[in-house]
């Protein structure tokens, strides 16, 4: 691929999408299929790149969260390749009728499902991520231009080939797939609108406000994960522990894991010393306000900066913030979280409602760990991100998200010119 262009790499994309966007579902089946056995096929080789990355990164001193987001071992080619098959035995999106309505006697308009055209990913360290958008953008009938991290050049680099050679041999169409590798790629990737119709850039707020910023390619922003757990008055301490630590341990480079903890004043003195020491035997260092520190004796943890609760950790640390009621909470998290997932632990429907009802964010949880905000876990299959945005796809993104729609009209010589002059009128009888 060194010795292709970028531009040329999309205008590939660009021809190869109208032909895969026509592919048959079963092909494009199969195509995932293949891939999943031929990843597995070259595992050793996969994992023997991945290692080399990760010597690379660690020489470089990359940060700790980043180094787990990019180990791609046993378990992630497990998943992937899952994640693939699962893929594979879903429902065709593409075709998909979503309304159907008789303008006129003889005249049928019909709204279907249809690919985006060439979807443009820019990606953090993770290798996975680059199995699970290929494949989303597989099943969807997305031709995809790919840019990961540098630290994960050579992982990322053998699963594109392996992936984009099981799916040409199974049918589809030649350059549908592209892998950038350098980052002045990513500025001549951002002047493309020719070629690509949709850019979603996964990193920063500061990272994607700059490819919103410089380019005339729709963007759909996944970024920041600033995630809270709120502890409603009354709430149960030991389920409010047990979610607590699952939200911000159980996987602490994740954007849906939790980095504020929210404490209702009635709760603190029941709640929050168990959930505090839960987290302590976690090994999460806490940075509380005054009011939190005097509950959790024993437990050791600093005072928390007006900082802390905008911050996205990705590491064991947490904020903790004690607050008069629930709608300081909400008004909380509306101000200093990125509106991804944010959960409370409450035994009382009326506060549950009222926080779904106002949290402006992708997913607002009762009684259940932030965690679960996952494609795959959702049943989609897998996801080319979380969007945090309201247009024109929020929460996680999978097949439905990488579809936009087309209209078909069907008449016999029918001619506006009819209706304008009286001698047809329109019926506008919905069938779907």
């Amino acid at each position: 691929m060194s010795n292709i262009s970028a531009k040329e790499i999309a205008a590939c994309a660009k021809e190869a999408s109208f032909l895969l966007a026509a592919s048959p579902a079963e092909m494009r089946n199969a195509a995932l299929l293949a891939a999943a056995d031929a990843l597995e096929g070259r595992a050793q080789e996969i994992f023997d790149a991945n290692a080399q990355d990760m010597a690379q990164a660690q020489a470089e001193g990359l940060a700790a969260p980043s180094l787990k987001r990019l180990k791609f071992d046993a378990g992630k080619l497990r998943d992937v390749c899952a994640g693939l098959r699962d893929l594979a035995a879903m429902e065709d999106p593409v075709g998909k009728v979503q309304l159907k309505t008789e303008l006129a006697e003889g005249m049928t308009l019909t709204r279907v499902a249809c690919p985006m055209g060439v979807v443009g990913v820019i990606f953090e360290s993770r290798p996975d991520a680059l199995v699970q958008i290929a494949g989303l953008c597989i099943k969807s009938g997305n031709a995809v231009v790919l840019k990961g991290g540098r630290e994960a050049m050579r992982s990322n680099q053998i699963l594109f080939e392996t992936m984009e050679a099981a799916a040409v041999k199974a049918g589809l169409p030649e350059g549908f797939m592209g892998l950038l590798t350098s980052r002045e790629e990513v500025s001549q990737m951002l002047s493309m609108d020719e070629y690509i119709d949709l850019i979603i850039p996964r990193g920063s707020n500061a990272f994607v406000r700059y490819i919103m910023d410089n380019s005339r390619i729709p963007v759909l922003g996944h970024s920041d994960g600033v995630c809270h757990l709120y502890l409603d008055a009354g709430c149960d301490a030991q389920m409010a522990a047990r979610i607590a630590v699952d939200a911000k341990t159980q996987y602490v480079a994740a954007c849906n894991s939790i980095e504020t903890l929210l404490v209702h004043k009635d709760a603190a003195q029941h709640a929050l010393p168990a959930v505090a020491a839960a987290l302590h035997v976690a090994g999460v260092a806490l940075r509380a306000d005054a009011r939190a520190q005097t509950l959790m004796p024993g437990i050791p943890c600093q005072a928390a900066a007006d900082e802390d609760w905008r911050a996205e950790y990705s590491d064991k640390i947490l904020a903790v913030k004690i607050v008069d009621s629930i709608e300081e909470a909400i008004a909380h998290i509306n101000r200093f979280g990125s509106h991804h997932t944010d959960a409370i632990v409450t035994e009382n429907d009326a506060a549950a409602e009222k926080f779904a009802a106002l949290v402006d964010s992708a997913g607002v949880y009762r009684n259940c760990s932030t965690r679960f905000a996952d494609g795959y876990r959702y049943g989609f299959g897998a996801e080319v991100g979380i969007a945090t945005g309201k247009l024109h796809a929020r929460g996680p993104m999978g097949l439905e998200g990488l579809c936009s729609y087309k209209y078909l009209l069907s008449g016999s010589g029918d001619i506006v010119a009819d209706f304008a002059a009286g001698k047809r009128t329109f019926t506008h009888k919905k069938l779907l």
